[in-house]
Parts: C-alpha cells; structure tokens; sequence
C-alpha cells in the first residue's frame, strides 16, 4: 500500500479506538453519575416522607384541637338551649296551672251567672206584672185627669209641648243675646282700642256756625248812613249781596242773616270797607261788592290750597281745591264743614296707617268726602252720589269716587278704604258737641222711639226718658210674663237698632209691676 494510504487508514483506526474508548468513558461517567442521582433521589423521598409524615401529624394534631374545641362549643350551646328549653317549659306548665285556675274559675262564675239569671228571669216576671198593673193604674188615673180637667192625654200633651216650646224659645233667646254681645266684645274690641286711638291722636276745634252774623259799629249814627235816604243804601246792599240786613235798638250792631254763609262773608266784608271807606251809595256799593266777590273767591282758593298743603294731598284738581275752600263757609249741623272734612281726613290717614291701608288716599278721600254739600248748582241728587259725580268727573281715584258716594250706604262699598271714611264721618259727627240737633228733629225721634215700643202687644206705656237715651216700657203683668219681658226688652232694642238712627245708645227696660188693690170698708 501507498504510504499515504497507510496512514490515513492508520489515523481512521486512531480515531475509531478514540471514539470507542471516548464511548467506555462515557458511559462509564453516564452510570456514575446516574447512581449519584438515583441515592440524590432516594435521599430526596426519603426526607420528603419524613416531612409528610411530620406534617401529617401536625395536621392531625391541628384537626384534633379544632375538633375538641367545636366539641366543647357544641356542648355549651347545647347546654344553653337545653336551658331556655326547661325555662320554656317551667313558664308553659306555670301557663297551664294558671289557664286551669281561670277555667275553674270561670265555670264557677258561668254556674253563679246560671243562678243569676234564673233569680234575674223570676224578678223580670215580677216586674212585668207589676208594670202590667202599673199601666192600668196609669191608664185608669189618666181617665181620671182627663175626666177632672176635661182635656185628653193629646190635649195635654200638646200644652205641654207648647210650655217647652216657649220655655225652649226664652232659653234660646237669652243665649243669642249672650253670644251676640259677646261676639260684638271680641269682634269690636280691636276696632274700638283702634277708634279711640285714632280719636285722641285727632284733636279738632268745633266750629259752631249761626245762619246770622253780627257786624259791630263804632257809633249807632252810622246806621243812618247804612240804610240811606229812604233806605235806599240798605236795598242796593241787600240786592247785591243777597244778605237781609236787620237794623233795630241793637245798639252799635247789625244782624247780616242768610242761609248761605258766603254771602253773609261777602256782605260782612263789603260793609266793613264801606263803613271804613264813608262813602256809602248805590254805586259805590255795587262796586265794593264785586271786588270783594273777586276777593272772596281768591281766598277760597287759598283756603282750599291751604288745606291739601297741610294735609300732605298733592295732585288735586283746581276745581276741587276751590270746593274745598268753599267749605270753610258752610256748615252742616251746626259743624263747619272744612273742620269736619280735615278732622275725617286725619282720622282716615291714622286708621288706615294702623290697618296698613295707603294712609294718603283715605285721607284724600276723607277731605272731599262732602264735596257735594257746596255745589254750584242745586241739583236733585243727594250730597254723597253729587260728591262721586264731581270727583269722578275731576279725575280722582276709583277708590276715593267709592269712598265719597258710599259713606251715607248710598252707593254699594268696593273699596276697603270706603268703611274706614264711613265710620270717621261718624266718629267726627258723633262727638259730644260736635253737631247741633235740630228741635224738631229732636221731638220727632222721641215720638218715633215711644211709638216704636207702644207696637208690641202687651206695652201699657211707653217713655223716653234722659233725652232720649232710654226708653223705659210699662208691660201688662196679665199679658206678659217676666221670661216674656226680657224677650220683648230684645226685640224693642234689635228694632230700634235695625230701623231708627240715633247718637250713642238707647237702653230699653221693660218694666212688669202686678199690683193688687182692695178696699177696707
């Protein structure tokens, strides 16, 4: 063989014992290797079933320790309920011992009730007997009455219920009167504290007016030249002015008398500068007596710009600020009209301010309330429905209008503020010395007042005594009874209150007397 061959086999069989003895190695390691795994491993069971084995244990130990403890808290519950279960059954057995006792008791009672009842059945027995006969009686008693007072049990039972009846009214009537005055108290009480308070914070003077004015002289040698030559001064003074002039032995005096105080201011001041001036004739006369209208009429307008300045009253109409100074010389009653309209316009403005009403337009509607009792022109409507007219027709408020036409109830009431000027013109108009009352307006309402109680049948006499302010009724003692009294002492009074208009108050006493006379002979 060729070298190169030799050698190349030589190295292949080097190589092949290196693989084979690389194998032997190997496998020689390999096996080692796998016993120190397999004592690794038997090493590793070993201690791993030692450490189950203690963990088994301990885990039994744990069990055995929950298990005594479950054991011992089953036992106290046990024990508990067993107790509430014998406690249970000691309050049912109590239950039953004291159930028994009531039945006993019971069916002691029901025998008892038994023997009441049959003593109860044998006494109704008797008492039906004794009402049979007590019926009888009665019945037989009733012919009796009935055959002694010759009436039937109707008839009597009919008087009767007519006695009731009228007891029954008498009774109801002394009630109503009670709870209408006690009604009237409460319901008046804030009303009067508010009146007075309004009355004593308003302090007006009384103006009283005469339908005749005096003009005082220097010397009675100027009343020659008054009346002139042949009275000639004095007609063109009375035909001017309207004012009959009364010269007589008044010394240094002369009466201006007319129903319109205007006029009489006209010929008061008229003869006041003629008298300053000396010259008195026709002429002259007719002269001063313009100027003094114009004069007049500039006052009035004053007066009236005067009054709604003071009162706080803004907005009036020209027209209505000269009406009001036209009121200055009027007076009505007695009472001088723009005293009377101020006085109402505060009272108006206090009793609104407390009732939170607007103050301003009831004392606006306070002050024109009598307009129209100074009109321009006579006219057939009364002042009220003439004072609408006017204030409607200058444009005041709707409310005011209301107020004007609704303080005499001649117009219906739609404004809360109409009320309140009612009852301040009352207020005003009622006030002790405020007014004067006509003579025969006087004797007239106290005809009416005993007229008025002689209707009633049963009033003997009637007087109205105090001026009025009482009336005193002498009743029939056989016709009417004392109950019948105070009834007819209610109806007197509601009758005068509904139907006649009066100052203040009226007390009315009815006054039954039973006289019995007899003569020793």
């Amino acid at each position: 063989m060729e070298p190169n061959v030799l050698s190349i086999i030589i190295a292949v069989i080097c190589l092949i014992a290196g693989v084979v003895a690389g194998k032997f190695i190997f496998a020689a390691n390999t096996k080692k290797r796998l016993q120190e795994a397999e004592e690794q491993s038997n090493k590793l069971i070993a201690d791993a079933k030692t450490a189950s084995e203690n963990l088994k244990k301990e885990k039994l130990l744990e069990a055995k320790e929950k298990f005594v403890q479950l054991k011992s808290e089953h036992d106290k519950e046990v024990l508990e309920k067993n107790k509430k279960i014998n406690d249970a059954e000691t309050r049912i057995r109590q239950k039953e011992q004291s159930l028994n006792q009531k039945i006993d008791n019971l069916d002691k009672q029901v025998k008892e009730n038994e023997v009441i009842k049959e003593n109860l059945n044998r006494q109704i027995e008797v008492v039906g007997q004794k009402r049979n006969e007590l019926e009888k009686h009665q019945e037989e008693h009733i012919r009796r009455l009935e055959k002694i007072a010759t009436l039937t049990a109707e008839e009597a039972k009919a008087q009767l219920l007519e006695t009731l009846k009228q007891e029954a009214q008498t009774q109801a009537l002394v009630i109503q009167q009670e709870i209408i005055e006690d009604a009237k108290l409460r319901a008046n009480k804030e009303a009067r504290k508010l009146v007075i308070q309004s009355i004593q914070r308003t302090a007006a003077e009384q103006t009283i007016e005469n339908t005749v004015t005096v003009f005082n002289l220097e010397s009675d040698e100027i009343k020659g030249q008054i009346i002139g030559r042949e009275g000639r001064n004095i007609r063109a003074i009375e035909a001017a002015t309207g004012v009959d002039l009364i010269v007589d032995d008044t010394p240094e005096a002369i009466v201006l008398s007319c129903f319109d105080p205007l006029r009489r201011e006209i010929a008061r001041l008229a003869l006041q500068r003629l008298v300053t001036d000396g010259r008195i004739h026709p002429a002259r006369i007719e002269e001063v007596v313009e100027k003094t209208r114009k004069q007049l009429e500039e006052q009035v307008l004053e007066i009236g710009e005067r009054t709604v300045i003071e009162l706080g009253i803004h907005g009036l109409h020209k027209e209505l600020v000269r009406i009001v100074g036209k009121m200055r010389f009027r007076s009505s009653y007695g009472q001088n009209l723009l005293m009377h309209s101020r006085e109402v316009a505060n009272l108006c403005g206090i009793m609104a301010a407390e009732l939170g009403l607007n103050p301003k337009l009831a004392k606006r509607a306070g002050l024109l309330h009598d307009i129209g009792k100074v009109p321009d022109e006579e006219t057939e409507l009364s002042h009220a429905l003439l004072g609408a007219k006017l204030a409607e027709k200058y444009g005041e408020n709707p409310a005011v209008v209301n107020a004007i036409g609704a303080h005499h109830d001649e117009m219906e009431m739609k404004y809360v503020i109409s009320p309140v000027v009612q009852a301040c013109d009352a207020i005003s108009g009622a006030r002790p010395g405020a007014r004067r009352e006509m003579m025969q307006q006087y004797l007239q309402r106290i005809r009416d007042l005993e007229t008025l109680a002689l209707t009633y049948p049963g009033v003997e006499k009637a007087y109205a005594i105090q001026a009025g302010r009482e009336l005193r009724v002498i009743a029939e003692a056989d016709k009417i009874t004392d109950a019948d009294s105070e009834k007819l002492s209610f109806e007197i009074a509601q009758k005068i209150q509904a139907e006649m208009v009066y100052p203040g108050q009226i007390k009315v006493t009815v006054i039954r007397e039973n006289r019995a006379v007899n003569v020793a002979r």
